[in-house]
């Protein structure tokens, strides 16, 4: 097999962080990204999933929820578990 240099530009801050979590797990910077581009050949594609930092519908309106009950001087709050827990009945 043949090989080939690769030289990429990454945060200094990035590549440490990532060497240290590598040096735990045996590894080295050239076998992580080797691992990294061998996967995304057999995946065909990035293999993890790429998201937009934006929650889904559900999540949007729990928190659009969770705003408005926090800004409403009127809404019951509860300073421990206990009491959250016994107006919840559990």
């Amino acid at each position: 097999m043949a090989t080939t240099n690769l030289n990429i530009r990454t945060d200094k801050d990035i590549k440490d962080q990532a060497e240290q979590i590598f040096n735990e797990l045996g590894l080295t910077m050239t076998v992580a990204v080797n691992i990294f581009l061998r996967t995304a050949i057999r995946e065909r594609g990035i293999p993890f999933s790429l998201k937009l930092d934006k929650p889904n519908e559900t999540t949007a309106s729990a928190i659009e929820e969770g705003r408005r009950l926090a800004a409403d001087s009127n809404s019951k709050g509860y300073d421990n578990l206990e009491d959250l827990k016994t107006a919840l009945d559990l």
